[in-house]
């Protein structure tokens, strides 16, 4: 089977022997936080099989919605403060305005994906 992937499909870099990402030194709470969300978003789910209100189940879904906001301002902060920051202190200065322009790209690109 052919696997398509679609025009927004970006696999981002090749994995690198470098410094972590930014994200990596929180990377257990931010699994925790998704772990709590995919336990809210069953819980939506185990109430649309049991007919609950609708009202009810908005409401779940905007705190899932908020919760899944709030992780992905704090990675675009972790890719700013880091990976922004990390190209800023390219020591080659040919490559660093090259390297700077990619990273913020990368971040308003994400940033956009998120408000669409």
């Amino acid at each position: 089977m052919e696997t398509v992937i679609g025009p927004d499909f970006h696999p981002g870099p090749p994995a690198h022997p470098g410094p972590p990402y930014g994200y990596t030194a929180d990377k257990d709470a931010y699994l925790r936080r998704l772990r709590r969300i995919e336990g809210q978003v069953r819980g939506i789910a185990r109430m649309v099989e049991e007919d609950k209100y609708c009202i009810d189940i908005l409401t779940q879904v905007a705190a899932v919605t908020k919760a899944l906001h709030a992780v992905s301002l704090g990675l675009v902060e972790e890719h700013i403060g880091h990976c922004v920051v990390g190209a800023a202190n390219e020591p080659d200065p040919e490559k660093r305005a090259d390297a700077i322009d990619a990273k913020v790209k990368e971040a308003t690109d994400a940033i956009g994906r998120l408000l669409r």
